[in-house]
């Protein structure tokens, strides 16, 4: 079990998460600021200086994640995690990691008033050795205010459990998320629990088509980035049934006929991805009353929207809308396609 203490910068996570590491019996504090710091060492200045902020980069992210599972599996109990995440797909990105190693999270959030905020971050103590540390660590928690004020608005509140910690000393505010776990009240993240691919893949997605013959995409709660309905085969399964399967599961709509193939990609590993087959299927189109049954929001799925080929280039990942691409071509001319990489092969 992990406790993720969220907040503004200056909310005092540190402080509180010390105080609930001697409430929560056999638990560890994990402050995933360590894993900032090592980036340091770890990665070119030049490539550092591409970013503001250590969040950005791709290989924290995974680290936390890497670093958090490795504790809990050396010591067990409870991990206390302090540490702001005001970016929603890098919220899905840790927590579905976690997910996936079927590690359950319980997401907190420390919500003094901003007045107080304001206060809390102009008394912080700076350390004395850090050179013009005290402007850069204010100046740096002052203009995350206004990010974490569009993060209340649109996705922090409905995901974690709120402590209004404006009149609490850290160990009350500790008191009280102890109080709030040991209750039920703080429920467990509702993600989807994907395991981690121990080896290469079959995967299968189905384009659906609207009325106007946009193509469906999904955002998933589990992973970063815009996808295609569908998932990984399950042993036994055959791909085109698992991928009316999955469509079912995400997005509530039944396929009646089994879809017809487009495009089969082989993957590349990629580590710490091992790669695989990735097949797409046409799913057809749906009118008006079927598009209207789309399920949302869902444990798997945050949005879905129809995108046009055009707009799907600014949504998808590289390789997977060169996928998108060649499986239009194959639906126009039909016949399926074979790529590598997605790059079809003679």
């Amino acid at each position: 079990m992990i406790v993720w203490i969220n907040g503004a910068f200056g909310a005092g996570k540190t402080a509180t998460a010390r105080e609930l590491i001697d409430l929560i019996p056999n638990s560890t504090l994990f402050d995933p600021e360590v894993i900032g710091a090592a980036m340091t060492h770890l990665l070119p200045p030049k490539h550092l200086a591409e970013v503001g902020d250590f969040q950005d980069l791709p290989i924290w992210r995974r680290l936390v994640i890497d670093t958090a599972a490795a504790m809990l599996a050396e010591l067990g109990g409870t991990l206390v995690v302090p540490m702001t995440l005001l970016r929603q797909e890098y919220r899905d990105e840790i927590f579905g990691g976690l997910a996936a190693r079927r590690i359950a999270v319980q997401h907190v959030l420390l919500a003094p008033a901003e007045t107080i905020l304001r206060e809390r971050i102009a008394r912080r103590e700076v350390p004395p050795d850090l050179p013009d540390g005290e402007l850069r660590q204010r100046q740096w928690a002052y203009d995350h205010i206004e990010p974490y004020r569009a993060a209340l608005a649109s996705w922090l509140t409905a995901d974690a459990h709120p402590v209004d910690t404006g009149a609490l000393t850290p160990y009350e505010s500790a008191v009280r998320i102890a109080e709030a776990c040991g209750r039920g009240e703080v429920p467990v993240c509702d993600i989807v629990q994907t395991p981690e691919p121990t080896a290469e893949t079959l995967a299968a997605g189905v384009l659906l088509f609207d009325e106007q013959d946009r193509v469906l995409l999904v955002d998933p709660t589990y992973k970063a980035g815009w996808e295609f309905p569908g998932g990984v085969v399950e042993p036994g399964e055959a791909p085109a049934r698992a991928g009316m399967r999955e469509v079912t599961e995400e997005t509530g709509i039944r396929l009646t006929d089994v879809p017809h193939l487009l495009v089969v990609d082989w993957e590349a590993p990629a580590p710490p991805g091992y790669g695989g087959l990735r097949l797409l299927y046409d799913g057809g189109r749906l009118d008006s009353s079927e598009a209207a049954r789309l399920l949302l929001p869902g444990p798997e799925l945050r949005e879905w929207r129809f995108v046009t080929e055009e707009e799907a280039a600014d949504l998808l990942p590289p390789v997977r809308y060169e996928r998108l691409r060649w499986a239009l071509r194959a639906r126009e001319r039909g016949a399926a396609l074979y790529l590598e990489r997605g790059i079809p092969t003679p």
